[in-house]
């Protein structure tokens, strides 16, 4: 006979307590990597924004794998990463108790997206902050810093330890967030000695910085976001728990014992019900896939770059799928793609940080070479690439056609303008000799000068044309039988006498 089994793991981890709502709905670099100062000055920190989900096909090169030399699919993260703007530095001094700042330069022009950032209620503010730093720059003459800059910069350079530059980014390049405010953050600046990381940072005050001038391709890098937020939930929802049989008394989707009788309190390991999701995360080692270029359109608004084409599948597309990412939209700036998934929802600033511990594994140094990107629609199941892949399989449309149609229309009517411009230039060189010649013959075929005098009366366009036949029918017996010309009716004589 079998027994129940006891023992078994506990439910849910307890390295992420407390589980409750984030503060700040931006990840914050609580670490950023250890400073090196063999190398250059550079960045560590990026901000982006997550658009969402696909996948990817490549070759994978993995010696000792049984997949090695062979296809694999692959599910990726879009990130659209517009640059960021530097308009600040900071200087820090260790202390005992970690950093403590000792002073920070503003740059002499602020968006009003950045200065959004320090008001509840921009409409009803006055809106004057960063304006006395503004004036400073405004008072000096022949572009030079003034006097205040240069003394807290060589304040910086003398007593600082770590330099950080304040960044913001650019939210008004993506529609589809619908925000006035950007997003503000510290990037710590890496490499070189004090002074060198001061002027990198001074020198790039007011200046867009991309993501390719932060990161690169086939580099491993950590996300920092806010996850999804699920609201309140239950045991069996928040930790996992077993749910109890079903004859179990007050409920079954509850914890059995929550505790001992002594101590005569709940321990904080035991699961209990409340916040579920909205919690600071941090994912380490995303492998970076591609780093796309925004899209560039022409006088016809048609897109010149095409940033999801690969060197085996050539059709001129971008990362966009079909009907846009959902819950996004259109993916226009700059992109980063990487390996698998990462926190939070759509339109979720994600922030992307160097590692601080290097991955040293074989698939952190794999080098990628994407052979196929997914841009079919979302929408259900997508079996289509582009919009003219669909429209070659089911042929034109309704709509196609109507679009057909007024457009031979339009140019039909712009041919027919063009043709009756031309006659009239044409007749426009006419000399007089053969104006006289004409009005002389046309007086003859009426039968007198009088003849002119018909327009305008009732009807006379229409007698006009019934009466042309017969006098040219009379003409012809004129000259066949030598004939004397018969009178004309009471109507016609009428009409074309005078009034």
């Amino acid at each position: 006979m079998s027994h129940r089994k006891y023992r078994a793991p506990r439910h849910g981890s307890l390295r992420f307590l407390p589980r409750k709502r984030c503060r700040r709905h931006r990840g914050r670099v609580r670490s950023f990597p250890p400073d090196n100062h063999k190398q250059e000055p550079h960045l560590t920190a990026f901000i982006g924004y997550k658009a969402g989900m696909t996948h990817i096909m490549r070759n994978l090169k993995r010696p000792g794998s049984k997949a090695d030399g062979k296809d694999i699919v692959e599910a990726v993260t879009i990130i659209e990463t517009p640059p960021i703007i530097i308009v600040g530095l900071v200087g820090y001094v260790k202390t005992p108790s970690g950093l403590r700042s000792i002073t920070t330069v503003w740059s002499g022009h602020m968006d009003d997206s950045f200065r959004r950032r320090f008001y509840k209620n921009w409409t009803r503010s006055k809106k004057k902050a960063f304006t006395k730093w503004s004036q400073l720059f405004s008072k000096v003459q022949g572009g030079e810093d003034p006097y205040e800059v240069k003394r807290r910069l060589d304040y910086i350079r003398k007593y600082a330890d770590v330099v950080r530059c304040i960044a913001h980014s650019q939210v008004k390049k993506i529609k589809n967030l619908r925000m006035k405010k950007a997003h503000v953050m510290e990037i710590q600046i890496n490499g070189g000695n004090v002074a060198e990381k001061v002027d990198f940072a001074y020198k790039l005050f007011e200046k867009p910085v991309s993501v390719k001038n932060v990161f690169n391709a086939n580099e491993c890098i950590d996300t920092i976001a806010v996850t999804k937020g699920h609201g309140k939930k239950g045991v069996v929802s928040r930790f996992g728990v077993a749910k109890l049989p079903r004859k179990t008394h007050r409920g079954l989707r509850r914890v059995a014992c929550i505790g001992s009788w002594h101590p005569g309190r709940v321990r904080y390991s035991v699961a209990r019900h409340g916040q579920k999701g909205f919690h600071h995360r941090t994912e380490i080692h995303k492998k970076i896939f591609r780093i796309g270029d925004a899209i560039e359109y022409d006088e016809d608004g048609k897109p010149t770059i095409f940033n999801a084409k690969t060197d085996f599948d050539l059709t001129a597309k971008n990362i966009t799928p079909m009907g846009g990412f959902v819950r996004y939209g259109v993916v226009k700036q700059d992109y980063i793609m990487i390996k698998g998934s990462c926190p939070g929802p759509k339109k979720r600033p994600i922030t992307l940080r160097k590692p601080i511990v290097l991955p040293n594994s074989s698939i952190a140094k794999e080098d990628i070479t994407l052979k196929f990107i997914d841009t079919s629609s979302q929408f259900g199941n997508g079996r289509f690439q582009t919009s003219e892949e669909k429209k070659e399989w089911f042929g034109p449309t309704k709509k196609d056609r109507l679009e057909e149609s007024k457009r031979k229309a339009a140019e039909k009517k712009r041919l027919q303008k063009q043709s009756s411009d031309d006659q009239k230039q044409q007749g426009g060189v006419i000399t007089d000799s053969t104006q006289v010649n004409d009005e002389s013959v046309d007086e003859e075929k009426t039968g007198g000068k009088h003849s002119s005098k018909k327009k305008g009366g009732k009807g006379s366009k229409k007698k006009s044309k019934q009466s042309a036949p017969k006098s040219k029918q009379g003409q012809h017996q004129q000259a066949g039988k030598g004939a004397a010309k018969k009178p004309k009716p009471k109507s016609e004589r009428k009409a074309a006498g005078p009034r």
